[in-house]
């Protein structure tokens, strides 16, 4: 999880798209998800809870306005050959 907020921060949309299991990838753009990390400036990560195989986040941003967000998600994530996998998430307002 840690890794994959790091690659919005710094834009690697590649990354994300590589760590996203391949059952859910045709549900992902790589240029929106790129347009997404550079129009944003990430400010911190906050694990809430995790068990082997789920995160609760939530990722702080602020927007091209300067308005800060929350982006607060339970995740999902599968692994594979050692490598884990972003599967899908629930998203929280």
């Amino acid at each position: 999880m840690r890794s994959r907020y790091s690659a919005y921060a710094t834009h690697n949309s590649n990354y994300i798209l590589e760590t996203t299991h391949y059952t859910t990838q045709k549900n992902f753009n790589q240029a929106d998800i790129l347009e997404w990390s550079i129009t944003n400036q990430w400010l911190k990560l906050e694990i809430l809870n995790s068990t082997e195989t789920t995160v609760e986040f939530k990722a702080y941003y602020k927007d091209s306005d300067k308005l800060i967000h929350v982006h607060h998600e339970f995740s999902t994530f599968k692994k594979e050959n050692e490598i884990w996998y972003y599967v899908d998430g629930k998203f929280y307002n």
